[in-house]
């Protein structure tokens, strides 16, 4: 394990602005506003805020705040913060980003999760945190072999926790950090204590009676219909063909910043501009990830992997998961997915935890992280 520290060249920054000031605009069909995609007028507007307003250097700074390593596992560079709490009994946790995020999503709830008793909480629910990067995403880099799915996620994940010397721990995770974290539970059941999750695609079983579903679910059901038609072309694209994309993400930062905006858009609490669930800099440090490390197609290949796993896994990702270790789910309302709670009991036979938040949308750690980490707390006391 090698320490490491966020240092783009100076010649990388004069590259996206140049990039920026030559960027070639499309037209749009007028009066449209978001319902076929980013709005132009929006998208000038934050591309020239991130060529002359936003400041990656403070942005690399904060990162840089906190410790990291990188180390190789699988053939793959691992990147990742690992900051211990100063409480001596600190239960270990692993914090699992998934697209479009990073690390840089986590760094509101650092400080509350190691180290409570600054932030108001309780010092016996510290944890000492680990936060990797992806295979594929940010500063892990590009994969350099195929297969890099899920489960080989979730098997590296288990490398690092044991390279670090952790017997026993907590893992966590939205988007594909929820399969991963659930993975995770599989691939070392001796040593995890628990998963926590705060996305949990939780899909009807073949015998499932919908009669019984209040307003609530059914509503859910209805909008996982109408996302699956309407929002889910991302997905598909990624999952299929995330190599031609690449071309185009890789050589324009205001397609990136166009394909990253949009989710954080429809995916938060927001209701007409991102800003208004997350803040423009904190978007735009996300963004500039991928920009800098140009992992907008590597990242995209564990949506291809993912999608061409063997039966017998896709069956299982269906549910129920056989897990060991305790489960709980936090609901944020402003998800784009939002499960049924009956639905994901036959999927997490092991589910002990279960919270509907008031607000907030997919990115919890961004937009509601006090939230986010109550909840994580909540769960972890039973398992210390």
């Amino acid at each position: 394990m090698r320490p490491f520290r966020i240092a783009v060249p100076q010649a990388d920054i004069d590259d996206l602005h140049r990039r920026l000031d030559a960027t070639r605009w499309p037209d749009e069909v007028p009066g449209t506003g978001w319902d076929r995609g980013v709005p132009l007028s929006y998208l000038r507007e934050l591309a020239r805020y991130w060529r002359t307003g936003f400041d990656w250097r403070a942005a690399e700074a904060r990162l840089n705040r906190y410790p990291q390593y990188v180390t190789g596992i699988d053939g793959s560079t691992v990147h990742f913060l690992h900051v211990r709490s100063p409480e001596p009994d600190a239960l270990p946790l692993i914090v699992t980003h998934g697209w479009p995020g990073s690390v840089a999503e986590f760094l509101r709830v650092i400080g509350p999760l190691t180290d409570p008793r600054r932030h108001g909480g309780r010092p016996e629910d510290a944890f000492h945190l680990v936060v990797p990067s992806l295979p594929g995403y940010g500063f892990s880099g590009r994969i350099r072999d195929a297969g890099w799915d899920v489960r080989r996620v979730a098997k590296a994940w288990a490398e690092l926790m044991e390279r670090l010397g952790y017997t026993r721990y907590l893992a966590q995770g939205g988007d594909w950090g929820m399969p991963v974290s659930l993975e995770l539970g599989l691939a070392a059941p001796e040593r995890v204590a628990g998963v926590h999750v705060n996305m949990f695609a939780a899909f009807p079983p073949a015998d499932a009676s919908l009669a019984d579903l209040d307003a609530r679910d059914r509503s859910r059901l209805e909008f996982a219909a109408h996302f699956e038609q309407d929002g889910a072309g991302w997905r598909k694209i990624q999952s299929t063909r995330p190599q031609t994309l690449a071309y185009a993400l890789t050589d324009s930062p205001a397609g990136q910043l166009a394909w990253i905006t949009e989710k954080f858009r429809e995916w938060s609490a927001a209701k007409e501009f991102p800003e208004e669930a997350i803040d423009r800099d904190t978007l735009l440090t996300n963004v500039s990830v991928y920009w800098f490390t140009a992992t907008a197609g590597s990242s995209a290949q564990l949506y291809y992997e993912s999608n061409h796993l063997d039966a017998d896994f896709l069956r299982t990702w269906g549910g129920p998961w056989p897990l060991s270790a305790p489960v709980g789910v936090a609901v944020f309302p402003a998800d784009a997915v939002r499960p049924v709670r009956h639905f994901a009991e036959a999927a997490l036979p092991t589910l002990t935890h279960w919270t509907e938040c008031e607000r907030g949308g997919h990115f919890a750690a961004l937009e509601q992280p006090e939230l986010l980490v109550s909840d994580v707390r909540a769960f972890a006391r039973a398992l210390r």
